[in-house]
């Protein structure tokens, strides 16, 4: 199929590329040119494992980028929407969405033919038929349902691994306002195997299943640092085996045909930690609170979601407190500044308001990461050095806090052996041995 995409982010490049991977022709659409040029010259913008090979092996063949969003539409039978969907002043803006809908009307007014519109982007159960049919149809002076067609197609990409997620899909959601719309969507995904299950649904259906999907990672996520609270508060048990007790549950880590047990993908959302980020899971958790209260829905669980997690760098800094004492002027190094390994992505990173309390407690703080290579804008003006080597970012710490899980912090115990004196290392994702380093301290211990 010819497809065109609106925005080239994060979602809208790797949809792109895998698209085009798949044999369809791409049309990535945005208005940073900078983006743009980057991806015609075989280059991604957005950091992803393997998607920079990807956009290299495919670009100005079956994968085109272009400032010009109506050329694209225009050129194809069938149009994306990955347009970004931030937090507003009252849940979410749909701001980009708005504007793109408008956009693609007016193509459409002049576009012979029928094409379908879906969209990607995450937005509320209710926006596709409330706002977006509704600017079509202004915008193009035309009737969806006769002469266009008009969808939502969720997008399941878990970052560090959206390659993966897009080629092996555990599901794929259509919603739709007819059944013309739905011959469509599947034939954009027929290339994949008929055991992935294929969810043909409404568009409000497809809406809500996106954000009740992210809601219930976050509320594991926030179930699971309230235990390791409570671990720390009873004393003489460590989160990471009671939880070890829990995963070993037949609905976590089923049977295999071999008699093996197997740990189901959604227990790693069972662990304790810093928190969650990124640019899902906090902002589509608040703006499902928001819809609900418009609708005059009370929502305590999710609301407890989201007072938890905010809740987690308070929790860091009391550890770091606990075993240094006074923090003002001591040397803290921070590691990790994604907001998860395997991504560039800091939105909304529990290091950033952790290095935040820290510089605040008065510590000179030095950060590091594996990838991201500049200090967030929210850090900006503040006295925090960001160190590119490992070693030198540890260099003279009296206290180490991990914040992301990188691989490459792995080797922290061999490098902090021969410190004199030991730092003490603040394990927030729980992953080192608490027995490879002199001084360990995690959370939920």
């Amino acid at each position: 199929m010819r497809v065109s995409i609106v925005g080239a982010g994060y979602v809208g490049v790797v949809t792109g590329a895998c698209l085009a991977d798949l044999g369809h022709e791409v049309a990535l659409a945005d208005l940073d040119a900078e983006k743009v040029a980057a991806l015609e010259a075989g280059s991604s913008p957005i950091y992803e494992p393997g998607l920079g090979e990807l956009v290299a092996r495919l670009a100005g063949e079956r994968l085109r980028a272009t400032t010009d969003l109506a050329s694209a539409v225009a050129g194809s039978e069938l149009t994306l929407v990955t347009v970004g969907t931030p937090d507003g002043e009252k849940g979410i803006d749909l701001g980009h969405v708005v504007s793109a809908a408008r956009t693609i009307g007016s193509v459409l007014a002049g576009k012979p033919g029928y094409h379908v519109v879906a969209i990607k982007s995450t937005i509320v159960p209710g926006t596709t038929d409330g706002v977006v049919i509704p600017l079509l149809e202004e915008a193009s002076g035309k009737e969806a349902g006769v002469d266009f067609g008009v969808g939502v197609n969720p997008e399941f990409l878990t970052e560090g691994r959206a390659i993966v997620d897009f080629q092996e899909p555990d599901r794929i959601v259509l919603g739709a306002c007819d059944e013309r719309v739905h011959a469509a969507l599947s034939t954009l995904y027929a290339d994949f195997p008929a055991t992935v299950p294929r969810i043909l649904t409404n568009t409000r259906t497809a809406e809500m299943i996106k954000y009740a999907s992210n809601a219930l990672l976050a509320t594991m996520i926030s179930f699971s640092n309230e235990i390791a609270d409570l671990c720390s508060a009873v004393g003489g048990v460590d989160v990471v085996d009671a939880m070890r007790g829990v995963h070993l549950s037949h609905y976590l880590s089923p049977t295999g045909p071999g008699g093996e047990r197997v740990p189901a993908p959604i227990s790693a959302y069972l662990e304790a930690g810093c928190g969650f980020g990124g640019s899902c899971l906090p902002k589509d958790v608040r703006a499902l609170v928001a819809e609900a209260e418009g609708l005059e829905r009370a929502m305590p669980i999710l609301r407890a979601v989201l007072q938890t997690n905010a809740e987690r760098p308070g929790a860091m800094l009391a550890i770091v407190e606990r075993e240094l004492g006074e923090i003002s002027g001591k040397r803290i190094t921070v590691l990790g500044l994604a907001f998860k390994p395997d991504t560039d992505d800091v939105r909304e990173s529990p290091a950033v308001p952790i290095v935040r309390k820290l510089e605040a407690a008065g510590a000179a703080v030095t950060v590091h990461d594996s990838v991201v290579g500049v200090l967030p804008p929210a850090l900006a003006g503040l006295a925090v050095k960001l160190v590119e080597d490992l070693g030198d970012a540890i260099r003279g710490a009296d206290a180490i806090v991990i914040v992301t899980r990188w691989r490459e912090y792995e080797r922290l115990p061999e490098l902090v052996a021969a410190s004199d004196p030991q730092p003490i290392v603040v394990d927030g994702r729980r992953m080192l041995d608490p027995s490879s380093v002199e001084r360990y301290a995690g959370v939920g211990r």
